[in-house]
């Protein structure tokens, strides 16, 4: 799928990705290397383990290499200059040991804690760029290597850095370790790789700009920013399971278009989205379930020649980071901070207009494929043994029940800890109501891909109190063929996606014999499904169309798949969408057409379990790889 990351190239593989270390004659301390680009200098601070500030000073002709964070493609280049010594305004950072916990950065009494896991690397870089404070945005990048005898505490690194900037910071981290790719690892200590706790994510600030296409993602953070104000009167909705109407969108797509009429500086932002809740309000819904807002690179496919090279990731099935919300969904370009606040302002205001906010989640996978093209941004190099599914008696490969190369290992403890605390993170700092889990199947497998009958995340989800208030929906299916419906181990809270539900409605409503009596038992409840221990009919979520697959009008229009632009080859999505082209193939006979739509439409609504409508539109999208937009249809 997708090759190793744009700012190395093979043949330089042998040196580092920013500025190595000096090597120190002072065994215990780390070196911090400060790059200055363009400048025929190079600046070198030395931090001792004894906590003492040092300047390294030499006059040798020094080599090394510095990398641009924000330009188009990393500059790699060799710099031979003198190095003098450092000037007095160059900033010195005092150093101690850090704490374990918690994960990511925080503020503690001596300064900025940094603390990541990783149980299989041996050894640790911290990358720090403070773009603001060297009054430049080059992405010159200070390295502090991390001492494991005492920046290490079991198996999580820790450093704290004291009077760091409180925002504006960009970090990463290299890895080292074992090399054993039969044994699971992938430490490439060459690539920078952004910390999973990391609760924002800087890259290219315009979603599909191309200038800016092979842009570096890395982690920040704000401790400057006050909290955000609620208000007084602010509220949840808390609207009971069995009255839920649920609207699938994506956020981007919605206002996206010109036809939205809105300003250009907020079509396709969370902003866009408060411009539209009257809208919302007319459809008669009381729930958003928002296709991915997890930070994610829309121009994932088109790092490395491929058939799919000319599209753009429009959906976010393709998740970088966990915490940050997707940054380029801010108004005019305004970067993850302001990407943060305005989610705050959308949810805020879908509450005030008595709407819920349900998260698409994806735990199942990541952005970095899988082990042929592979794009290394986090997991993969921080601990691939433990964050994926592995077949260790085959050449340690990635197993793929999600169909995108890699599976996350959500039943290891450490991955399942990361899961919860995300989903706690979204509910507290944003206040969503919930989460509908993409592929949900893939949590209930053990690391070796095996099926488990009570998953500890699956559990875990279900019994945490934080998340208890929140709504919790599955897709029960994966694509190693591992299907739930009706049998998601449940704990008496996790709802469904009732996959048969769609499934015997598109069979009964274009004409299948012998349908009646499923159509019958599928609007009345599915009790054959979840009259079960304490659920009830609306843990069944039914829908007719999703995101995936055939849209309301392709369901009357065409027999077969015609999704030719997207360069699958027709190999995505189901080849049996359970449809009928009322007697010819392609968009004709309208009035027809239009009527079945409706009937499916009314057979839909007109039930007493949750219902889940698509923001819906004209064409065939088998691909989270897709088109951008989706064309309005009003059904009357």
């Amino acid at each position: 799928m997708l090759r190793t990351p744009h700012w190395y190239d093979s043949h330089v593989a042998k040196f580092p990705l920013f500025a190595s270390p000096f090597s120190s004659h002072n065994g215990s301390s780390c070196t911090v290397a400060s790059p200055v680009l363009d400048m025929g200098l190079k600046l070198i601070k030395q931090v001792s383990g004894s906590n003492q500030q040092g300047i390294a000073k030499t006059q040798d002709c020094v080599k090394h290499r510095t990398a641009n964070v924000y330009g188009q493609r990393a500059q790699e280049r060799v710099l031979e200059d003198e190095a003098p010594q450092m000037s007095e305004t160059s900033p010195s950072w005092k150093t101690f040991p850090g704490q374990a916990f918690p994960l990511g950065v925080s503020e503690v009494d001596s300064g900025t804690n940094f603390a990541i896991f990783s149980q299989h690397a041996t050894a640790v870089t911290l990358c720090l760029s403070l773009p603001e404070r060297l009054g430049r945005v080059d992405g010159g990048m200070m390295e502090f290597s991390l001492d494991r005898n005492v920046n290490k505490t079991g198996d999580i690194w820790h450093i704290c850095i004291k009077d760091l900037p409180r925002s504006n910071v960009l970090y990463g981290y290299r890895m080292d370790g074992p090399r054993g790719w039969h044994e699971g690892h992938r430490f490439d200590s060459r690539v920078v790789l952004i910390d999973p706790y990391a609760k924002l994510v800087d890259g290219r600030r315009f979603f599909g700009d191309s200038s800016k296409k092979f842009s570096k993602f890395l982690g920040t953070y704000d401790f400057d920013s006050l909290p955000f104000a609620w208000g007084d009167n602010y509220k949840l909705p808390n609207i009971p399971e069995k009255d839920l109407v649920i609207y699938e969108m994506n956020v981007r797509a919605f206002t996206a278009s010109e036809s939205s009429g809105l300003d250009p500086d907020i079509r396709g932002s969370y902003l866009g989205v408060i411009e539209k809740i009257p809208h919302l309000q007319e459809l008669g819904i009381n729930a958003v379930e928002l296709l991915p807002v997890f930070e994610f690179d829309e121009f994932e496919f088109q790092r490395r020649p491929n058939p799919r090279d000319h599209m753009i990731n429009t959906w976010g099935y393709s998740t970088i980071n966990f915490f940050a919300p997707m940054s380029r969904y801010a108004s005019d370009g305004g970067g993850p901070l302001k990407a943060s606040q305005e989610f705050k302002q959308m949810v805020k205001a879908l509450h005030g207009a008595g709407i819920e906010v349900i998260l698409d989640v994806v735990y199942n996978h990541t952005n970095e494929a899988d082990d042929a093209n592979p794009y290394t941004t986090s997991f993969r190099g921080i601990d691939n043994k433990v964050y994926y599914m592995l077949d260790l008696n085959n050449n340690g490969q990635l197993l793929n029940f999600s169909g995108c190369g890699n599976t996350l290992n959500c039943n290891h403890p450490v991955v399942m800890e990361l899961v919860i605390d995300s989903l706690r993170h979204w509910v507290t700092e944003y206040h969503v109501d919930g989460f509908r889990f993409d592929l949900a199947s893939v949590l209930c497998r053990g690391s070796d891909g095996s099926p488990l009958s009570a998953p500890p995340v699956i559990r875990a989800i279900a019994k945490d109190s934080i998340l208890s208030r929140c709504k919790i929906i599955s897709e029960p299916w994966d694509c190693g063929g591992l299907y739930l419906v009706g049998r998601f181990p449940n704990w008496d809270r996790w709802a469904e996606w009732n996959g048969k539900y769609r499934d015997d409605l598109r069979r009964f409503i274009k004409g299948d014999s012998g349908m009646k009596g499923s159509f019958a038992t599928r609007v009345s409840g599915s009790a054959d499904l979840y009259k079960v221990n304490k659920r009830k009919p609306y843990h069944s979520v039914n829908f007719v169309i999703a995101h995936d697959g055939f849209t309301l009008y392709d369901l009357v229009s065409y027999n077969f798949k015609h999704n030719d632009a997207n360069g699958e080859g027709g190999n995505d999505g189901s080849n049996d969408n359970l449809s009928w082209n009322c007697g010819y193939e392609g968009k004709t006979i309208a009035n027809k057409r239009w009527c079945k739509c409706n009937i499916k439409y009314c057979a839909f609504i007109v039930q007493v379990e949750t219902n889940l409508l698509l923001q819906m539109g004209h064409g065939q999208f088998f691909s989270t790889i897709c088109h951008v937009g989706y064309e309005r249809v009003q059904l009357k």
